[in-house]
């Protein structure tokens, strides 16, 4: 559970204060409960047959709780890379078509979801270092690039190359962004 590890590990380096205020902040966190239940879901997967039948019972329980509780509905299917944050809870929702990738960090009210028709119909693939911000919608068959910042309210339709913000305006609009180094 390595990439368990590097989860939770992103949280408790946000997290403010002493060792001890770090770790009740991701203990008391539901992006952490999420991720946690989706990774168990995952490990669930890979199991036998007599351990999915014992334990799905209670990955679907908690994946129930967690959607009803804290409104984040992310299915174990959905193939996420390590270091994934969820910021804050409520109205998030995945597809389990999704592909994310690495050091994503997610915001309350983001949809990330199938959209198209025929060949045009698919999940988007996010890529890694992404930001996503509170409200923004992500859907269709479309490709997200590294290191991309997508601000609040946006609604991504088109892919979005490497190294750049995307804002609301009032359309999607595709800024460049300067990179320190």
């Amino acid at each position: 559970m390595k990439i368990l590890k590097e989860d939770i590990r992103r949280t408790y380096n946000m997290a403010s204060g002493n060792k001890l205020k770090k770790i009740i902040s991701c203990y008391r966190s539901p992006g952490v409960h999420a991720v946690t239940n989706i990774r168990f879901g995952q490990w669930i997967k890979k199991q036998n047959f007599l351990i999915k039948i014992f334990l799905k019972p209670l990955y679907y329980l908690q994946f129930y709780l967690i959607r009803t509780r804290w409104g984040i509905e992310i299915p174990c299917d959905t193939q996420i890379g390590k270091g994934f944050y969820i910021g804050h809870f409520g109205g998030i929702t995945i597809s389990s078509a999704a592909k994310i990738g690495e050091n994503v960090n997610i915001s309350q009210q983001v949809v990330i979801g199938v959209s198209g028709e025929g060949e045009k119909r698919g999940c988007p693939t996010i890529g890694n270092n992404v930001y996503i911000g509170p409200g923004a919608k992500i859907f269709g068959k479309i490709s997200i690039g590294n290191n991309v910042k997508i601000g609040a309210n946006a609604v991504v339709y088109k892919n979005v190359p490497d190294n750049v913000n995307v804002v609301l305006d009032p359309g999607m609009k595709i800024l460049p962004r300067k990179i320190r180094v």
